[in-house]
């Protein structure tokens, strides 16, 4: 391939999320005249809101050269003690802290086992997976859960017409990019990605660094489960069940790497969770058959990692054409 041309599939690469983001827009609106309408817009935006602040903490992971498959049995878990403590008259609040505090505990467990105890991640996420999973479905004894208005009030509730799910979202990604761009820590994480050993040899302590990042995906996904389950109202056995895979989805379409150490919060976990929802939501508008549902996420999960590989291949290449030998 000649160097015009990578230079050219690099920047497309790049800029995936937005290509594909303009295309689905333009794609089902051009099939729907509902689908661009302004209430439809906003619509997305809610629905999205939780999948943004999962992909928000699956960033940090995947910062890390990590993954954590686990975030979808975290929100189950959260969701499930929410549900137990309701009819004793546990509201909004305490469910949030709840769903917080199983989030940041299973993320502490996930953050051990990979930083002290050196354990795969792909392999201790997902036997938290499991195990978050298979407490959850106890918990609940696999029935439904029905919660007060007080939570589907939480997930209407607007400020200045703006819904609050997306309020919060949008407070989690500011927060988010401060951190990566403005704080040390954030420095450290992108260090630790990109070559943790020459890292540790710098000074950085990865130990805390991973441990941290794992805590904070674990957070992420707590509140994100607070904010599906403020919008549905209940509990039930597959409550957050494949959330992982749209929240690696929706950070590897808005530029973080397989591979660690590359990617943005903002504005790449809002394009991609945006641009998942947004062809469920168009799929919805055309009454297309539920089935073809699950094909259309595996299909935009494997673009994902197929646009990743590509790019990150092509980086590959290109610092290897950038050495030198000097006489």
């Amino acid at each position: 391939m000649n160097r015009p041309g990578a230079r050219l599939l690099r920047g497309a690469l790049n800029q995936a999320s937005l290509i594909l983001f303009a295309l689905v827009f333009a794609g089902f609106g051009s099939l729907s005249a509902k689908f661009l309408s302004p209430a439809n817009l906003l619509n997305i935006l809610l629905q999205s809101a939780p999948t943004v602040i999962v992909a928000v903490g699956m960033t940090f992971v995947l910062l890390t050269g990590g993954v954590d498959l686990s975030v979808g049995a975290v929100m189950f878990v959260g969701a499930a003690l929410a549900g137990k403590a309701a009819p004793g008259g546990a509201g909004p609040a305490a469910a949030v802290g709840l769903m917080l505090a199983a989030g940041a505990l299973l993320g502490l467990g996930n953050g051990f086992l990979v930083a002290r105890l050196k354990v795969i991640p792909f392999v201790v996420t997902l036997a938290v997976m499991s195990i978050g999973r298979g407490f959850g479905l106890w918990l609940t004894e696999t029935r439904a859960l029905n919660l007060s208005n007080e939570f589907l009030q939480v997930g209407a509730a607007r400020v200045l017409g703006v819904p609050v799910p997306v309020l919060l979202a949008g407070a989690v990604l500011v927060a988010a990019t401060v951190v990566l761009g403005a704080t040390p820590f954030g420095r450290q994480l992108y260090a630790v990605g990109q070559n943790a050993a020459a890292a540790r040899r710098a000074g950085v302590n990865t130990r805390r660094i991973l441990l941290i990042a794992y805590v904070l995906s674990g957070v992420c996904a707590g509140l994100g489960g607070f904010l599906s389950l403020a919008q549905l109202g209940a509990v039930s056995s597959k409550f957050g069940e494949n959330y992982e895979f749209k929240a690696i989805a929706a950070a590897v379409l808005g530029g973080a790497s397989l591979q660690g150490g590359r990617g943005r919060i903002f504005p790449g976990a809002l394009l991609g969770a945006t641009l998942i929802q947004a062809v469920e939501n168009g799929l919805v508008i055309l009454n297309a058959d539920p089935y073809l549902y699950p094909l259309v996420t595996s299909a935009v999960i494997f673009l994902a990692v197929l646009v990743d590989a590509t790019r990150t291949s092509l980086l590959a290449e290109s610092h290897r054409r950038q050495i030198r030998v000097e006489p």
